[in-house]
């Protein structure tokens, strides 16, 4: 089967958050079980940056059609890694920017044409590199993919076979914009309605994937219950409900070649279940690396990598710090927000 995967982050290239680890390593591991796999990403300022050589065009020119104006895609050949294809979405006035989706601590005002013109550029780069049988697209940034197959493109018989899932990894994150959205994005105003895209008087990426994809899935079971409340489901909880016939749960994995302390040269001191002689050593470095090699062995120490978000758990944090505080513990945390 071919998989082509849409997704605005990918390790190594370009990384905010956990998706990227994900479609880094799903794809390898979808190669090994003979399937075919094609990635789509962003020609991002730091994928330009990070890319050594020259590349080549794949596709020198794709017209993406706006309400007054076109603009112009190429889509770059980024060659094989692990078995999986590579393309990068070129398209220097909307992706060669330091950061990926704003700056600041403020989006980027196009967000809405930035990820509008990527998933059509997709869409008509696979009608000449490859058409799948399933897209996989993730979180808002890809999700107009499903929405586009099914009314832009939905007479074009060359797509007409290709099955969509979409993934949400954190459905915080949505996509909202103007209702001039639609006729901006060259979409028919009948899809801004309730039951489609439209949320809160908003034209909603997120929503429009959860409606146009024949297969939803989540990070785990647990999360696909819980988007289905309404204290976890940001709004589309009535929406999740009502497709949860096509909704999956599937827990998120890791890369166990590249995570496994029995054999990571940047540890300290390697160790696994059957020898934890090295986590101790671990500890101590840790320690030792933030001047806390005071602490006691007999002392619990608390190590968090994680944005600081109400998502993930720190508004739990925020109401024992006190406690926390007062308890003979180190707490070591890396992260932002």
């Amino acid at each position: 089967m071919h998989i082509v995967f849409a997704s605005s982050e990918c390790v190594p290239f370009a990384k905010t958050g956990g998706l990227a680890d994900v479609v880094g390593a799903l794809g390898p591991e979808l190669v090994k079980l003979g399937h075919e796999v094609t990635v789509y990403l962003p020609f991002y300022e730091r994928v330009r940056r990070q890319i050594e050589g020259d590349l080549k065009y794949a596709l020198r020119s794709i017209t993406i059609p706006f309400q007054y104006y076109n603009r112009f895609v190429g889509i770059m050949d980024g060659g094989k890694r692990a078995g999986v294809q590579f393309y990068f979405v070129d398209c220097p006035e909307m992706f060669d920017r330091k950061e990926l989706y704003g700056s600041g601590g403020q989006d980027y005002p196009d967000n809405a044409e930035r990820f509008a013109l990527y998933c059509r550029a997709v869409i008509e780069a696979t009608k000449q590199l490859g058409v799948p049988e399933v897209f996989h697209v993730h979180d808002w940034q890809a999700a107009l993919i499903p929405v586009y197959l099914r009314t832009t493109y939905n007479s074009d018989p060359v797509l007409s076979r290709a099955g969509v899932v979409l993934t949400i990894h954190n459905a915080a994150y949505q996509g909202a914009f103007p209702p001039v959205t639609t006729e901006r994005l060259l979409f028919p105003w009948e899809i801004f309605t309730m039951d489609k895209v439209e949320q809160f008087d908003s034209f909603n990426f997120l929503k429009g994937g959860l409606v146009y994809s024949e297969m939803l899935t989540t990070v785990s079971h647990k999360y696909a219950e819980e988007v289905q409340t309404p204290e976890f489901g940001e709004g589309l909880d009535s929406v999740l409900r009502g497709r949860a016939a096509v909704l999956r749960g599937i827990l998120n994995g890791v890369d166990y070649a590249q995570w496994n302390p029995a054999t990571d040269l940047n540890l300290a001191a390697n160790y696994s279940p059957e020898n934890l002689a090295g986590k101790k050593e671990c500890r101590e470095d840790l320690l030792r690396e933030f001047g806390l090699d005071h602490v006691d062995e007999s002392v619990p120490v608390i190590g968090v990598v994680s944005r600081f978000a109400v998502q993930k758990g720190f508004g739990l944090v925020e109401e024992i710090a006190g406690k926390l505080s007062e308890m003979d513990a180190a707490v070591v945390a890396l992260g932002s927000g």
